[in-house]
């Protein structure tokens, strides 16, 4: 059985390969997306910026799990906040947390639209 040569693929794809610790970061970060709480909260805030109890009324859910949930995205710099008065308003965070979410929405919607015109 003959084996063809991959160095030159493998050296290309070596020198862009990140290393294991922005790896695991990167694994990290999108085990945050796989929770359906969070991803609901991030569609909201995808719309507008809300407070806790705009998001808890949204979701049917208490302040109380929603304020759960936003520490953790606040703490994985997903979403940010900002204080008016006692209020405190929740937002996504910048522009590649939009992108994520936008792009990730259009990866499946592209395959329901497909189902459809099978």
């Amino acid at each position: 059985m003959t084996q063809h040569d991959h160095s030159l693929l493998l050296n290309y794809v070596k020198r862009d390969m990140p290393n294991d610790d922005i790896l695991s970061e990167l694994s990290s970060l999108f085990k945050i997306f796989g929770d359906g709480t969070r991803m609901k909260i991030l569609f909201a805030l995808f719309e507008s910026e809300l407070c806790v109890c705009a998001i808890a009324e949204l979701l049917s859910m208490t302040q109380s799990a929603i304020s759960h949930q936003l520490k953790i995205l606040k703490d994985n710099k997903l979403v940010g906040s900002r204080r008016d008065g006692k209020t405190i308003y929740y937002f996504l965070l910048d522009e590649h947390v939009r992108l994520i979410i936008g792009m990730g929405y259009q990866h499946i919607m592209e395959d329901k639209n497909d189902e459809k015109d099978l």
